[in-house]
């Protein structure tokens, strides 16, 4: 099957730069920087995300503290060793980004409005999800989408979906593709350990607005037909 990995994986997100810029790591003589990005909710939280961004992006002032941007990328994912131990980690990969001048009208707008941070992927479940109840009744299910990318690279992506989305997960198999539309979030949560301390640490994930089970075309398996009896 032909892949545009450009279709598979794309986000934008607007909000306020947050922090100062780190040094994440160099390719080919290539700097790349780490910067947190603050995006509102309705609910008057704000998700703060990590955005991994060339130097070649960055103009002197373009990461100054408070400035509002547009950001257009990925969701990301690599896979960090520490303390013997594999961790997925979880970046925005900024492949455009631009200034976004504040109005005057905004501050008269709807919160609703104004917000932007949305972020498509097509991709397979790559782990049976898991379905449960909150105490309170509301139900969530847990979705791991693997996304293909260029080089035979693949992104795994944490998602989860509510209310009848969820349910309808619970019902997916590994190996099913699906297209997700939904919000990069963060949050926060208690990492206990066995010998009883803990660690308080922030978690990234797409929160599913929609989600879409992708068939496979009746000319696609033709073609895998084929080459299963070429073979």
């Amino acid at each position: 099957m032909n892949t545009n990995y450009l279709e598979n994986n794309y986000l934008t997100l607007v909000g306020k730069v947050t922090g100062e810029k780190r040094f994440s790591h160099e390719i080919y003589g290539e700097r790349f920087y780490i910067f947190n990005l603050a995006i509102p909710r309705l609910s008057g939280n704000e998700d703060i995300i990590p955005i991994t961004i060339s130097e070649r992006l960055i103009q002197e002032d373009t990461l100054q503290e408070g400035k509002k941007l547009m950001l257009k990328g990925q969701f990301r994912s690599y896979n960090s060793y520490e303390n013997e131990k594999n961790r997925l980690i979880l970046t925005v990969f900024a492949k455009d980004i631009m200034e976004v001048e504040e109005k005057e009208e905004e501050n008269e707008m709807s919160l609703k409005d104004t917000i932007t941070n949305e972020v498509v992927l097509i991709g397979y479940i790559c782990k049976k999800p898991i379905y449960r109840q909150t105490p309170f009744g509301r139900e969530i299910s847990d979705v791991l989408l693997a996304v293909n990318r260029a080089y035979n690279k693949s992104d795994y992506i944490p998602c989860i979906a509510w209310g009848r989305n969820a349910r309808f997960c619970q019902n997916l198999e590994v190996g099913a593709q699906v297209k997700v539309v939904g919000r990069v979030q963060s949050r926060t949560y208690e990492k206990k350990y066995e010998d009883g301390t803990s660690q308080t640490r922030v978690a990234y994930e797409v929160s599913i607005g929609s989600l879409e089970v992708i068939e496979e075309k009746e000319d696609e398996k033709q073609d895998e037909v084929e080459t299963q009896e070429a073979v």
